[in-house]
């Protein structure tokens, strides 16, 4: 519950900033994409991570570079079935939730040429 809550939250989030939503929780075997967004002409892969106040680290630091990957793979997989040429821009933002402290983080992560 708290999970749907936090992507609402962060939704609402990007609705307010102008992005607009194409997809939520889309599931390949690679991984899943929790939304998926498009800001102006560039596709927007939006990982959500909620975590309570922790003296473990933030929600930041819950995405190793092993759920990075991943992430890239299933947004490969998305544009694959989405675009038959003409890969649009993209890239990878994240929104992290930590207890009440919202924070988004744009170009998160990404790879260098195509996806």
């Amino acid at each position: 519950r708290r999970g749907r809550v936090a992507e609402q939250r962060a939704l609402g989030l990007l609705q307010d900033n102008g992005l607009r939503l194409l997809a939520r929780n889309v599931r390949f075997r690679v991984g899943e994409l929790d939304l998926i967004m498009q800001d102006r002409e560039t596709i927007v892969f939006v990982e959500v991570r909620f975590r309570s106040p922790s003296r473990y680290g933030g929600a930041a630091s819950t995405i190793a570079r092993k759920k990075q990957q991943r992430l890239i793979r299933a947004a490969y997989c998305w544009i694959q079935m989405q675009f038959a040429s003409d890969e649009p821009a993209s890239r990878f933002d994240v929104v992290t939730l930590d207890g009440q402290a919202v924070e988004w983080i744009r170009g998160a992560f990404g790879v260098s040429g195509p996806l």
